[in-house]
């Protein structure tokens, strides 16, 4: 249960969700963690839930670079390193078609989902390059297989996918590995809040365990489980993966999709 031992990981969207499960999962394992969220009552009830001396929480919007710097240096000022940035912070409304979707409802999806990655790599590459860290992106299946009603989401994810093989090529020559982990359906505010968002929102709770092969939607603990692998020394040749860990979505979901849509003619 040590094998982050007396590492230090930065990792925004923490508070809940996958987030919050990798936090639990991580500082079981010796980590001591700087814990970014935008939400003030986010952050209250996640350190009602876990509290340690090492383990730092912080306010910081990942769109405004600022803030992220400011983080950054907060959490260098009480750990000294960092080691492994988990850019996890994402957002997921609205779920609407591209036509649909206004202009400033895109600008944020991109500033949050794939901004946040350049700024915190932006303000800790530095540090990361001094002890051959790693970083490991919060991806989605849907930025391969696509989703309906969720074209500017998708495209986020897509470009997740493309800067984590960028990113791992630019920084291997510094030792520095980065990956993603791909989930599908995982039960998070984030999903319970899409499922509101669906045209058949009574009938939506099923949809997420049949799109999995397995059978059934994990909690975040699944995830957490993946990502404490890839951010480990398990992984220490492992740079440039998306990983899926998605139950087998990827071999049931169209067919799952194309019942589901005749059910709503």
């Amino acid at each position: 249960m040590n094998q982050l031992k007396d590492k230090v990981i930065f990792l925004t969207g923490g508070t809940e969700g996958i987030g919050f499960e990798c936090a639990r999962l991580y500082h079981r394992h010796g980590a001591k963690l700087a814990i970014l969220s935008h939400s003030p009552d986010s952050i209250a009830k996640a350190t009602l839930l876990l509290r340690h001396p090492d383990i730092l929480y912080l306010k910081a919007d990942v769109a405004v670079y600022t803030e992220v710097q400011s983080a950054m240096e907060q959490a260098l000022k009480q750990f000294g390193r960092i080691d492994v940035i988990h850019n996890n912070a994402g957002i997921a409304a609205p779920s609407k078609t591209l036509d649909d979707t206004s202009d400033d409802e895109w600008e944020r999806l991109f500033a949050v989902n794939v901004k946040g990655i350049y700024h915190t790599t932006l303000a800790g590459v530095v540090e990361l390059k001094k002890n051959s860290g790693n970083i490991l992106n919060t991806s989605s299946l849907v930025a391969e297989i696509g989703q309906e009603i969720h074209a500017a989401y998708t495209a986020t994810k897509g470009a997740v996918n493309s800067l984590t093989k960028s990113m791992a090529l630019d920084y291997a020559p510094y030792g520095i590995r980065v990956n993603a982990v791909a989930p599908a359906g995982v039960w998070t505010p984030m999903l319970r809040s899409w499922s509101g968002e669906q045209p058949n929102s009574a009938s939506i709770e099923d949809y997420p365990d049949g799109i999995h092969a397995l059978g059934y939607c994990p909690e975040g603990d699944v995830i957490a489980d993946a990502c404490l692998f890839l951010i480990s020394e398990q992984a220490r040749f492992i740079t440039g993966c998306i990983l899926p860990v998605s139950g087998g979505a990827e071999l049931g979901y169209k067919k799952h999709q194309e019942v589901n849509q005749k059910s709503y003619d």
